[in-house]
């Protein structure tokens, strides 16, 4: 069974299909870029991925971001 995201990792989910890095996320957020990779590390556990874009395309299965193209 797959592990249930945070609020604050489901938020920096939502910035991954946007190519930005982890600083530009963290501006975004109002965190730290320490804060961010913090959360990339979990979430790549939590949906058993090794990769931003396997994390994506994950995430587009679990609908937690928009499907490609929106």
């Amino acid at each position: 069974m797959l592990d249930e995201l945070s609020e604050a990792e489901l938020r920096v989910v939502r910035y991954l299909p946007s190519n930005l890095k982890a600083p530009e996320i963290a501006a975004g957020l109002f965190v730290s870029p320490n804060t961010v990779r913090t959360h990339l590390r979990h979430i790549y556990s939590k949906l058993d991925v090794h990769s931003r874009r396997e994390a994506v395309d994950r995430a587009r299965e679990l609908r937690l971001v928009s499907p490609r193209g929106r």
